[in-house]
């Protein structure tokens, strides 16, 4: 995407409310350019860019970018279950690294997988266990796209993924818990449930990197219905 075309989808965003905004890079970062438009608009940036070394890391910061999103994505015991092209320590050395650069961390994971409550919880006892827990914390439901190898997975049933909200908001008190991919398969009144048991953001926009995501003007109607606002990050202050 050119410069451009950024600029204007965060004003969009920035218009709906938002106070952030997430780029997505395949095997190379946003140029800083990118980065510059998105905190002109006032909003906060970030990027989802895989592993990171040090010094792209530092790049990163310079170049002004607020937060990097890289989820650990389940827990150590399940993760050889489902990926294999990186090892666990890769994903903790990234979020090491991004820490350490002084560029706030967003990571979280996936549930309905096929992991045990057990394994779930261990995934929050990794976040909560790193040098300071992540000030963004996106929860995905699994997106059953035909084709994956876990496209027959049994579904979560509906209130596990509830708890799981409400355990990240228990042990992570101070954390933007986001609603994120998945949310067109769990339904309305499910997201209304995670909202009570702690959830207090989204990912807004039509598609999550590969997969759709509720249209912009479905959620602002949701949000509505909910009396729910937009409004400022919480401090960690």
């Amino acid at each position: 995407m050119g410069v451009e075309a950024v600029r204007d989808a965060a004003c969009v965003a920035h218009a709906a409310g938002a106070t952030r905004f997430c780029m997505g890079a395949a095997w190379r970062a946003p140029k800083d350019r990118d980065v510059e438009a998105v905190k002109a608009t006032g909003l906060e940036s970030c990027a989802t860019l895989g592993m990171l070394g040090e010094v792209h890391a530092e790049a990163l910061r310079d170049a002004g970018l607020d937060y990097d999103n890289h989820n650990l994505d389940s827990p150590p015991d399940f993760y050889g279950d489902v990926i294999t092209t990186r090892d666990y320590q890769d994903r903790l050395d990234t979020l090491t690294r991004v820490r350490n650069a002084g560029v706030s961390v967003c990571c979280g994971g996936i549930v309905g997988l096929g992991e045990s409550r057990l394994q779930r919880a261990d995934l929050f006892a990794e976040l909560t266990n790193l040098a300071s827990y992540p000030e963004s914390v996106p929860i995905n439901h699994l997106t059953k796209v035909e084709g994956i190898p876990l496209a027959n997975q049994a579904d979560l049933y509906p209130l596990e993924f509830v708890r799981t909200i409400a355990l990240a908001r228990i042990t992570m008190p101070l954390t933007r818990v986001c609603l994120s991919a998945g949310r067109q398969s769990i339904g309305d009144e499910v997201q209304a449930l995670c909202f009570v048991g702690g959830a207090n953001s989204i990912f807004y926009g039509d598609k999550l990197l590969t997969t759709a995501n509720p249209k912009g003007n479905t959620d602002m109607d949701f949000l509505d219905r909910l009396d729910l606002k937009a409004g400022h990050p919480m401090s960690r202050d």
